[in-house]
């Protein structure tokens, strides 16, 4: 899944935010509380969100409706998995990742490993 340019995040900060469909007046109406943005922008960068398969459009009356199609949580996992399937040896990025995260992150981790592998955490 490709990086996001700074008003796709924007668009999708505000729609995980929303935490349902816009339209684009609703999203040009909360992206314009921090920059001055023309509707036609907005819509331009939604379709090319559309496009890449993070929302999907709906029809809504005499407009559409936009909305991820992930959450976002769901979002940065599949960067983290494909960063992580860009290597020919996982187990030093493994590694690395690991020793990079803040230990409650780690710990976090750790739990959720062995809640998967149904086996208890190490104290």
């Amino acid at each position: 899944m490709a990086n996001l340019g700074s008003l796709e995040r924007a668009i999708m900060d505000v729609l995980w935010d929303a935490g349902k469909g816009l339209r684009v007046r609703e999203l040009l109406g909360k992206l314009n509380e921090e920059r001055e943005l023309a509707y036609t922008t907005v819509q331009t960068v939604a379709e090319r969100l559309v496009r890449k398969g993070l929302l999907v459009r709906t029809p809504y009356r005499n407009a559409f409706r936009y909305a991820a199609v992930m959450t976002r949580d769901e979002h940065v996992s599949s960067l983290m998995l494909a960063a992580l399937e860009a290597s020919t040896d996982r187990l030093p990025v493994l590694a690395k990742f690991a020793q990079s995260v803040e230990e409650e992150d780690a710990l976090a981790l750790l739990d959720e490993l062995a809640r998967r592998t149904g086996r208890r955490a190490a104290d």
